[in-house]
């Protein structure tokens, strides 16, 4: 018999890192799904000053000790069955190490476990195993610490090869860009990384791989990033960088000061002496492989301790499969109503086929169609009235995996607009986007709401929709499902939500009955 858990079991997982000390207490399903409970943070610099003397300050113990004591408290107070405390690169490296870890049991009665290395880079790809696709092809993961590098380099999520090497954003700007940032600095530091991963890291087929980054250093520049895109979006997972873009991102921040960097948005302030050296770190490890680009990974070694804790069998995801997976569940958490949600993607995606051409849309735009009908009603966990608002704010804030951040920005706003009023710039959080993706969004609301209304009746009564152009119209006709009655209730529907689309193709559309004949203005009514 299998002895893995069945339930959802709470845990504390608190590690120490050279930069920062961080807590997460969650509940974790047998399947890997994660609810944070609470989260806390303290930044007590353990990794200050160790390049140059070799062990951790007494002042910086005093603080570590102090908020790993109000984690665990904190752990304690919320039940948590177990609590787990790993230690990184700092303490690792530390000829005082012990004294620390001792002093840390003595005052909470709970081990600490400092991590090797390798230990520290199975996490990482632990974490980015339940969060990422990595079932198909080669893939990079990083995670930049405040005193140490580590990569993994996996083949359709089995791993070939990993290491963890000493550069990490503490110790690097210690070394090379103290007391300012000089360019003359960054390229010393950039050098010396180079030359390091040509002697650790083979390249040969491994040019391209997928890179997913985790840690401070990349959450922060995903957060630069998609500020200077003007996209407002709850979390930094899953963001997409560039090459380009990191390089531009990192020659704009070495030639501010510190307490310029502290004030741009997106950065956290309590990073900006460090971020130059991690973001330089960063850019010879995607100069070292040429990826395509980069995905910015939210997740990381205490998520990777979560899943450890609990014996979670982890399931390498085939691309797709993980936003797949992830869209299911939340609308399920959402309690939706299936068969109307399969049914108005079936008939939004139908519509999508007839007529992407001609809105110039793409597969990306598909992809969020599809999300967005499947949750257009998970507002309704919430409450009827103005449900469509209550399905955008859940969207927004959902734990969504394997798309961008921009990517469930714009789910929300078209799931938002498939009933009600029309997106229109005094929408606030609509006129917050760029011009681009506003006008995406617009022309897949008006796919999605005119896909509803031909399931008015909630009963699936219609299987398929054909389009066609005529001089001076647009055609769509509906024909009824096998075990359907009557249509007349999806034909008005569909009629009735018909006028935005009017507007996006700029002529009549005009809805069909499966025997020819057109629906009336008699028949129709506004919304």
């Amino acid at each position: 018999m299998s002895d893995a858990p069945t339930t959802d079991q709470r845990i504390a997982a608190i590690d120490i890192g050279s930069n920062s000390i961080r807590q997460i207490v969650a509940d974790v399903s047998p399947t890997g799904q994660i609810r944070v409970v609470d989260e806390m943070k303290a930044m007590p610099r353990l990794g200050e000053g160790l390049e140059a003397t070799g062990a951790l300050s007494r002042t910086a113990i005093e603080a570590g000790t102090a908020a790993v004591h109000r984690m665990v408290g904190l752990a304690r107070t919320l039940s948590a069955e177990r609590i787990e405390i790993v230690a990184t690169s700092a303490v690792r490296d530390a000829s005082n190490a012990s004294d620390f870890t001792a002093q840390i049991v003595a005052d909470t009665g709970v081990p600490v476990r400092v991590l090797s290395g390798e230990e520290e880079a199975l996490l990482c790809f632990r974490s980015a195993l339940a969060h990422f696709e990595l079932g198909a092809g080669r893939s990079l993961v990083i995670d930049i610490g405040g005193g140490s590098l580590e990569l993994v380099l996996a083949k359709d999520g089995l791993i070939e090869r990993l290491a963890s090497l000493p550069y990490g954003a503490v110790r690097m700007t210690e070394r090379f860009l103290t007391p300012v940032v000089r360019t003359r600095g960054v390229r010393r530091l950039r050098a010396h990384v180079r030359d390091g991963l040509k002697r650790a890291m083979p390249v040969k087929d491994w040019r391209g791989a997928q890179v997913i980054g985790s840690g401070g250093t990349f959450t922060n520049l995903a957060g630069v990033v998609l500020n200077r895109a003007n996209v407002t979006a709850r979390s930094t997972h899953g963001t997409r960088i560039t090459r380009v873009e990191l390089e531009h991102v990192l020659d704009w921040l070495q030639r501010l000061s510190s307490e310029e960097r502290a004030a741009v948005p997106g950065l956290n302030p309590a990073r900006a002496d460090i971020i130059v050296a991690g973001l330089s770190v960063a850019a010879e490890v995607l100069a070292r492989f040429d990826p395509r680009d980069l995905l910015v990974s939210g997740y990381g070694i205490r998520e990777g301790i979560l899943l450890e804790s609990a014996r979670v069998q982890l399931q390498v995801a085939d691309p797709g499969a993980a936003r797949e997976r992830s869209v299911r569940q939340f609308a399920e958490r959402c309690h939706y109503e299936e068969p109307h949600a399969h049914q108005v993607r079936k008939l939004a995606l139908q519509l999508f086929d007839a007529l992407a051409s001609h809105l110039q849309l793409g597969a990306t735009d598909r992809q969020i169609l599809s999300d967005a009908a499947l949750l257009h009603d998970v507002g309704y966990h919430i409450n009827y009235e103005k449900h469509h608002k209550h399905s955008f704010h859940l969207i927004s804030h959902a734990e969504l995996l394997g798309m961008t951040p921009a990517e469930q920005v714009a789910i929300a706003h078209v799931a938002r607009y498939h009933r009600g009023a029309a997106p229109k710039r005094t929408h606030r959080a609509f006129a917050q986007l760029d011009r681009t993706l506003r006008a995406r969004i617009v022309k897949l609301s008006a796919l999605l709401r005119f896909a509803d209304g031909f399931d008015r009746g909630h009963v699936c009564a219609v299987d398929r929709l054909e389009v066609r152009w005529t001089d001076d119209s647009l055609r769509v006709q509906a024909f009824p499902a096998a075990a359907a009655g009557s249509v007349r209730l999806e034909l008005w529907g569909g009629s009735r939500k018909r006028q935005l689309l009017e507007t996006i193709i700029g002529v009549p559309v005009e809805v069909v009955a499966p025997d020819g004949s057109v629906v009336t203005s008699s028949d129709d009514e506004g919304e």
